[in-house]
């Protein structure tokens, strides 16, 4: 476990709930210990783990998408679903911007993106039961996401990231957290 950076006040507690929710079927997700898709120093592009929300999407699209192991290109029509992702933190609500995964200057797009500022995010894959992260998410967003912090907010001494899928708790990083259809999964920041 990382020892966290400087807590922050106790009276600013944060709490982030993220909401996917999707049609189709799929089995519990589960996390992992594997950091396989989180931002290596190697790939040149580092989360930034400093700042406070709101995060806009990031302009170095193609780095991003690469970090997060994707590819920019057309869309996938194998399969299709469309999470949403509700992100709150001391009680207000973080916009999800649109064009998380989207190239602004040639329009390409990962299978995994987002077009809305509304937190719906949109899974277009080549291939039937192709698997995808909140890492992915969060590493093309260039927000960190670790055990212990999202962004810039970070856990008090002894506290980490709790995660639920569907109410059930979920061991593990945040960021390896499989992506599935009818899912609602909730961060949690003490």
């Amino acid at each position: 476990m990382k020892t966290p950076t400087p807590a922050r006040p106790a009276a600013a507690a944060i709490t982030a709930t993220l909401t996917l929710t999707a049609t189709g079927c799929g089995t519990e997700p589960t996390a992992t210990d594997d950091t396989s898709d989180t931002i290596s120093s190697s790939s040149g592009v580092v989360p930034d783990d400093t700042s406070l929300p709101p995060w806009p999407a990031p302009g170095d699209v193609p780095a991003r998408v690469a970090a997060a192991g994707l590819d920019l290109g057309p869309m996938g029509t194998a399969e299709h679903y469309h999470p949403t992702l509700a992100i709150t933190i001391d009680g207000q609500p973080v916009p999800v911007p649109p064009n998380i995964g989207v190239d602004p200057d040639t329009g390409a797009m990962s299978a995994l993106h987002t077009h809305e500022g509304d937190g719906t995010i949109h899974i277009e894959a080549h291939t039937i039961g192709e698997k995808f992260t909140l890492g992915q998410l969060f590493t093309q967003w260039g927000v960190a996401l670790t055990p212990t912090q999202i962004g810039g907010a970070k856990a008090n001494a002894g506290e980490e990231v709790t995660v639920t899928s569907n109410g059930t708790p979920v061991p593990g990083d945040p960021a390896n957290l499989q992506l599935e259809p009818d899912q609602h999964i909730e961060l949690a920041l003490p």
